[in-house]
């Protein structure tokens, strides 16, 4: 009981600062969750979890999603996350975690040159985005730091942008969820313990969503930097190590 109230506060913590910053949950979730269930549960388990936070960001900022650019975005990510997932039962993860977060890094002064000169992504570019972030979905935890950027280049920020990236994300999460499920890799107590930690991180969303009101976009932008520094490390600690 003691380990499930610590991941339920975890839980919250990582929804929080997800809602803040649009990613990350997963990143600070993993080791908990692998300490308390165990390593071949924790992926699972975070795939429902994820659906679930996901959610708690899509109602928190249900009136700022950008539908144009979800549906451009999910057109290819839905069907690129389910060929993610089978592919990662044959192909290792720890190639694809290094060059993410080799990518995360070289994100961090792309962004800053891009705002600088006020770039902008057509909308058209996004759904080939979407093909590639979903396929890397399905083979990895977390591509939070890369869809962020994707949605930020085309010009969304604040709520429109946490609310649109959640919501395509969702999407995308679901259909790994379903090809877990499809092939036999998602029994059901898993799927209830990853409802008991995405219900904290719905919850997290919320008071997230409180913090983003009232911050600035300066700050937002900062944090969005460090989110994309932090997972970078991350990704590569996770994937050499």
């Amino acid at each position: 009981m003691t380990g499930y109230i610590f991941v339920l506060i975890a839980g919250l913590a990582a929804g929080t600062i997800s809602g803040i910053i649009g990613t990350g949950a997963s990143i600070l979730l993993l080791p908990i969750v692998v300490l308390q269930f165990g390593p071949q549960q924790a992926i699972p388990i975070m795939a429902i979890a994820s659906v679930m936070g996901n959610i708690g960001k899509s109602l928190a900022w249900w009136r700022e999603i950008n539908w144009r650019a979800f549906w451009a975005y999910s057109i290819t990510g839905v069907p690129g996350a389910a060929l993610g997932a089978k592919t990662l039962l044959v192909l290792p993860a720890s190639v694809v975690e290094i060059m993410l977060g080799l990518f995360f890094l070289c994100m961090i002064p792309a962004r800053r040159w891009m705002r600088a000169r006020d770039f902008h992504l057509p909308i058209w570019q996004l759904a080939i985005a979407g093909g590639v972030i979903g396929f890397l979905t399905g083979i990895v935890l977390s591509t939070g730091p890369l869809s962020i950027p994707a949605f930020a280049a085309i010009g969304l920020g604040k709520g429109a942008l946490l609310s649109t990236e959640a919501v395509a994300s969702l999407a995308l999460m679901i259909s790994k969820v379903a090809t877990f499920q499809q092939l036999g890799a998602l029994p059901w107590p898993q799927i209830v313990q990853g409802l008991i930690v995405g219900g904290a991180m719905m919850a997290g969303s919320f008071i997230g969503k409180y913090v983003v009101d009232r911050m600035s976009l300066k700050t937002f932008e900062f944090l969005l930097d460090l989110m994309l520094l932090i997972a970078a490390i991350t990704m590569l600690w996770i994937g050499l190590v």
